[in-house]
């Protein structure tokens, strides 16, 4: 089950975030194969944020799944979430960071 949490400087309030759940979610579920009634989207606002030593409109992401995470993923992942914050939020790509946390790789098989 993929999990997307996005952090934002900006404050939300009053804005329509339904079309940033929904093209998130649509889009995780697609890049990583996985059916849309297994992603979970969290969407945070109004959180100090400074990057490039400033308080501009910028995002913070994070993306845990249960394998389907390799490189090219990352990158869509990647592209494709900037381009939904910046169409929808206007918070330009170069302001935007995608961390990728995959729980296979850290899996330990039993030696019993």
């Amino acid at each position: 089950m993929p999990c997307l949490c996005i952090t934002t400087n900006l404050n939300l309030d009053g804005v329509d975030t339904n079309p940033v759940f929904s093209e998130a979610t649509t889009a995780v579920s697609t890049i990583i194969g996985k059916p849309e009634k297994f992603v979970m989207v969290i969407l945070k606002s109004s959180v100090p944020i400074s990057f490039g030593g400033n308080k501009e409109p910028a995002a913070y992401a994070e993306i845990v799944s249960m394998g389907g995470l390799n490189s090219e993923v990352k990158r869509k992942l990647i592209a494709t979430i900037g381009t939904i914050l910046q169409s929808k939020l206007c918070i330009p790509r170069t302001r935007f960071f995608l961390k990728v946390f995959d729980t296979t790789a850290f899996s330990t098989k039993s030696k019993m």
